[in-house]
C-alpha cells in the first residue's frame, strides 16, 4: 500500500513567523506554498532600500535567551552575521555591565558595580530580583509593570535608569501600561537566566540577509513555493481544504502568519471563526520610530547601543556594518515625540546624541521610518489567541499569539515553530 502523502500547507505571510513555519514543514516533507503580499519578505522585520543601502525598517535587538531564533539561524548558516556582546547598559550618568561570572552571581556583581546608582538603588534592585526568583517569576495577578515596581519599592532613579528602558525596549509598551507578568518573563529569561542568556546580539547585516532570504532559498530547495506579490483576500471552505482567494490556491492546511490586523478580513467567509475575528479587532497597537542617520564619519559610541536618556527613551545604535557612518535612533512605544514633524524629531534626537557624544560628524542624509502598528500593546491580562483555531485545518502564527514573550523576533519564531509542530504531530 502506498504511503499517504503529507497534507499540503499554505502559509499566508512571509514574516519571521510564516517563514519559520514554512521551513519547518518543508523540512518535514509537507508540500508548502508561502504567499507574501509585498514584493519582499520579512514582514515587520524587513530590509528597506535607502539610496542603494539595505537598511532595516526598524532596529531590532536580540538576546542570548532567543534559543529558537539562534537555532534557526544556525540551521540557515547565518550566525556569522550576528555580533554577540556581554550585556552593557550605557545611559547618561549610568552604566551597568554584567561580568563573565556564573549565574546568578553575574547579575548581583553587575548591579553592585553599576555606575550612576546609589547603594540603596543597587540593593533595591537585588532584593527585587531575589523576590521574583522566590516566586519563580510568577505573579498572583497581572498588574502593570509600574505597579509591580512600586509594590517592591523600587527607587525612582533605578526605575528611570534601568527598569523603564528594559520594559519599553522589550515590551514596546510604557511602564504604566505594560504587563507585569510579561515583564517578569523577560527578566526571568534574560537577567535572571544563564549567564549567556543576557548577552545582546547585534545583527551585522540587514534583516533580509539575517533570516528571510536564507529561509526562502531553503524552502525552494526543499520543493516548496515562495510567492511574492501574492495577496490573499480571503479564505473559502471547499471539499479537500481551504481555498486562498486571490492566488486561487487550495490547501489542506492553512497558517495565517500575516499581521493580526488583516486576519479578521481573511476570516470573513468562515462563520466558525467570527468570534476570533472580533477579538482580534480589539487588539491595541504600539508604534516604533526609527531615525536613520548617515554621517561623514562613524560615531564614537562606547558600545553598539546607548540610551540617550530623553523622555521618549530613545536608543542609538551604530550600524557601520551596513555603511560607514550609519547610525539609527529608535524610540519604542507611543509618546509625544510622534506628534513632532520629522525635521523637529530629527533635530531633537541629534541634540540628544550630541549631548551624549559631544560634537557630531557632518550629517549627510537621514530617513525616518515609523511603523504605526509595529507591535501589539503588551498590557495586563491581555487575551492572545492560540495557534490552533476552532477550524481543525486553520492555524495562527505570529508574535501576538499565546506565549510568554512580548512582540519579539523570538516570539514570532516560536509561534511559527509551534504551528508547524502541531500540523506535523497531527498528521
Amino acid at each position: 500500500m502506498a504511503a499517504r502523502l503529507k497534507p499540503s500547507v499554505a502559509v499566508v505571510g512571509g514574516g519571521w513567523a510564516g517563514l519559520t513555519a514554512a521551513l519547518a514543514l518543508a523540512e518535514a516533507g509537507h508540500p508548502v506554498s508561502l504567499h507574501e503580499s509585498a514584493r519582499q519578505l520579512g514582514g515587520r522585520a524587513r530590509s528597506v532600500d535607502w539610496h542603494g543601502v539595505a537598511i532595516d525598517n526598524g532596529q531590532h535587538l536580540m538576546a542570548g535567551a532567543y534559543s529558537e531564533t539562534l537555532a534557526l539561524m544556525e540551521r540557515l548558516d547565518t550566525l556569522d552575521r550576528i555580533e554577540r556582546r556581554q550585556l552593557e547598559f550605557h545611559g547618561p550618568g549610568f552604566c551597568l555591565a554584567l561580568p563573565r561570572l556564573p549565574a546568578p552571581l553575574h547579575l548581583a556583581a553587575g548591579l553592585l558595580a553599576a555606575r550612576g546608582l546609589g547603594l540603596a538603588d543597587k540593593l533595591a534592585a537585588v532584593r527585587f530580583m531575589q523576590a521574583l526568583r522566590r516566586r519563580r517569576f510568577q505573579l498572583p495577578a497581572d498588574d502593570t509593570a509600574a505597579e509591580l515596581l512600586a509594590w517592591h519599592r523600587q527607587p525612582a532613579r533605578l526605575v528611570e535608569r534601568l527598569w523603564q528602558p528594559i520594559c519599553v525596549a522589550a515590551l514596546n509598551t510604557p511602564l504604566h501600561l505594560a504587563s507585569a507578568q510579561v515583564f517578569c518573563n523577560v527578566l526571568r529569561d534574560s537577567l535572571a537566566g544563564p549567564r549567556a542568556a543576557s548577552d545582546l546580539l547585534f545583527n551585522r547585516a540587514d534583516l533580509g540577509r539575517l533570516l528571510p532570504d536564507a529561509a526562502a532559498e531553503r524552502i525552494r530547495t526543499l520543493g516548496g513555493e515562495v510567492r511574492l506579490a501574492s495577496r490573499v483576500t480571503g479564505l473559502a471552505r471547499e471539499p479537500g481544504g481551504l481555498r486562498l482567494l486571490g492566488p486561487d490556491n487550495l490547501a489542506e492546511r492553512v497558517i495565517l502568519a500575516c499581521h493580526p490586523a488583516r486576519v479578521p478580513e481573511l476570516l470573513a467567509n468562515l462563520p466558525e471563526t467570527r468570534a476570533l475575528g472580533s477579538r482580534l479587532h480589539d487588539l491595541d497597537w504600539q508604534p516604533i520610530a526609527t531615525l536613520w542617520l548617515r554621517f561623514a564619519a562613524p560615531l564614537a559610541l562606547p558600545y553598539p547601543m546607548v540610551a540617550l536618556g530623553a523622555a521618549d527613551a530613545p536608543w542609538a545604535f551604530e550600524r557601520n556594518d551596513l555603511a560607514a557612518g550609519l547610525a539609527a535612533v529608535v524610540a519604542s512605544a507611543e509618546g509625544p515625540h510622534l506628534a513632532l514633524q520629522p525635521e523637529a524629531l530629527r533635530d531633537r534626537w541629534l541634540d540628544d546624541l550630541a549631548g551624549r557624544l559631544g560634537a557630531l560628524p557632518t550629517l549627510l542624509d537621514w530617513k525616518l521610518i515609523v511603523e504605526k502598528r509595529a507591535t501589539f500593546a503588551c498590557t495586563p491580562d491581555l487575551w492572545r489567541p492560540d495557534n490552533r483555531t476552532d477550524l481543525p485545518d486553520l492555524y495562527l502564527a505570529g508574535d501576538y499569539t499565546r506565549g510568554d514573550y512580548p512582540a519579539t523576533l523570538e516570539g514570532a519564531v516560536r509561534s511559527g515553530l509551534q504551528c508547524a509542530r502541531l500540523i506535523i504531530r497531527e498528521t
